[in-house]
């Protein structure tokens, strides 16, 4: 059993179910909620999952980060459109502390040293298919391995930390698949050539991914939108350091991520779940920093462009 204290800030369809299996392995794990705070202190948290479902009646719940032990680990599954909030919902930290951000998006890892200067910053990219469907409730449908590397102001690849290590056997120990990359910059745009099309056009367009797969004239444009942010992100990679050919990703990985989701099962994603229930989209960090660090090395993304219009007018 590991001997890290984790707290999960934000309990939901990601942090709930990472929270639940690092739990139920053994983990000394803490939740901060909000709205859920009574009922998951009453009655646990459930996760129905395809790898097992999780009934934990008892689990560490707070609503105040001051009531918290201090962490080592600080797991951030927010959805960034709250990040304005984590300096005052941080709990006590250990010295050497990490703040593992589970989000979506590019520049986040900036914007959490920003705003926790004392600890160490990670980040983790998760190819999960879950949601929130109740109060302390998680439904997983499919996949859940993550993939952890250590943040780099400088965009650089970083090597391998022994506490990076040390995370993610805890997170193998719950069975949760991750693998950590030295390279998270670049790890980030990759997991874009996904989210970008995706995220957006099932928002803009009101569907499912099966029904964004079902229609041509949908797949040209999502694998257009799929080559652009391949084509920022390798003119990043040349614009910050030598254009090495492990810093390029490969036309092929849009292939690969969309003959993936024709064989994901159906399913809204996260950021047309916001929608449907009227909460902010995460436009900025999925749509808009990566168009702006478009523009920022002189590529044209005007698929992107467009998309990112249409989501700032809904």
């Amino acid at each position: 059993m590991s001997a890290k204290r984790y707290a999960i800030i934000g309990t939901g369809a990601i942090g709930g179910y990472y929270g639940a299996r690092l739990q139920q392995s053994g983990c000394d794990v803490h939740f901060l909620l909000r709205g859920d705070y009574d009922h998951v202190k009453e009655n646990g948290l459930v996760v129905e999952s395809v790898d097992g479902d999780i009934s934990l009646t008892q689990v560490n719940a707070y609503n105040n980060p001051a009531d918290m032990p201090p962490m080592d680990v600080v797991v951030v599954a927010l959805k960034t459109t709250q990040n304005h909030h984590l300096k005052q919902i941080m709990p006590p930290l250990n010295d050497g502390a990490i703040v593992l951000t589970l989000q979506n998006g590019l520049g986040i890892e900036d914007e959490i040293a920003r705003l926790v200067p004392s600890a160490h910053v990670m980040g983790g990219l998760c190819f999960i298919c879950s949601n929130k469907v109740g109060p302390g409730h998680i439904r997983h449908l499919d996949y859940g391995k993550i993939q952890l590397g250590a943040y780099s102001a400088t965009n650089q690849p970083r090597g391998l930390t022994a506490a990076m290590v040390d995370i993610a056997n805890d997170f193998r120990g719950a069975n949760i698949p991750i693998n950590v990359t030295d390279d998270l910059f670049m790890a980030r745009w990759r997991k874009l050539v996904w989210n970008v099309p995706y995220n957006g056009l099932s928002v803009v367009l009101d569907a499912t991914t099966e029904e964004l797969m079902a229609d041509e004239a949908i797949q040209t444009q999502i694998l257009t939108l799929m080559t652009e942010v391949i084509t920022a992100a390798n003119t990043w990679a040349g614009h910050i350091g030598e254009a090495s050919a492990d810093r390029q990703i490969p036309m092929t990985w849009a292939t690969e991520m969309f003959e993936a989701t024709t064989r994901m099962k159906p399913y809204r994603t996260s950021m047309k779940i916001d929608f449907d229930q009227g909460r902010p989209l995460e436009v900025e960090a999925i749509l808009g920093n990566p168009v702006r660090a478009a523009a920022e090395v002189g590529v044209a993304v005007p698929e992107m462009e467009r998309l990112y219009a249409q989501l700032k007018a809904l």
